[in-house]
């Protein structure tokens, strides 16, 4: 019978380095599917992954703030201390909100030892048209004031590490494309 020392138990265990991929586009840009499909993938190689879902995280993290641009940084600055904490304790963290503004992701990215910027890039036009909530008719019939993209500006990444384009090809191709360079910058194991 071996005895399981702390040493040999530690050489067992699988060491995983925090990331944190961070998902910036427009509404209706696929940001969420992808990360549901990436999340899925990540996990059936055993992986701690955590989805911040913007949409999710603005009604227990950022309740109550508004679309002004101050509001907007305070909520993407709270999601980015969640995702830095999540991180640094190992957890591939996926973040999935609009996040407009160049500054505040840069700033975000300070946070990060490990930071994946990844622009989902789709015309104005094409998440338009995909607009299951209405959102965007909402926008432009002057409804919904500050909305990014119409009233709102969205700023693009200069250097994003990944985009996906989401508009040529389907969610799964896009999520194996973040896997694919993710293996390829040894964040995974091929």
């Amino acid at each position: 019978m071996e005895i399981m020392t702390a040493e040999t138990l530690n050489q067992n265990k699988k060491v995983q380095t925090g990331l944190t991929l961070w998902f910036t586009g427009l509404s209706g840009a696929g940001k969420s599917t992808i990360s549901n499909i990436l999340e899925k993938k990540l996990k059936e190689q055993g992986l701690k992954v955590e989805i911040l879902d913007g949409d999710i995280v603005r009604t227990h993290l950022s309740k109550g703030l508004g679309f002004s641009k101050e509001d907007r940084d305070a909520n993407i600055r709270r999601i980015g201390y969640v995702a830095s904490l999540l991180s640094r304790n190992g957890v591939i963290v996926i973040t999935a909100a609009i996040s407009p503004y160049r500054e505040i992701r840069d700033e975000v990215r300070e946070m990060h030892e490990n930071f994946v910027e990844i622009y989902a890039k789709c015309p104005l036009e094409v998440v338009e048209k995909r607009d299951v909530k209405g959102l965007y008719k909402k926008a432009r019939a002057g409804e919904i004031l500050q909305f990014t993209g119409i009233s709102d500006p969205y700023e693009e990444p200069t250097s994003p590490e990944i985009t996906v384009e989401t508009n040529k090809g389907m969610p799964e191709e896009s999520a194996n494309q973040i896997i694919n360079w993710l293996k390829e910058n040894n964040y995974l194991d091929t």
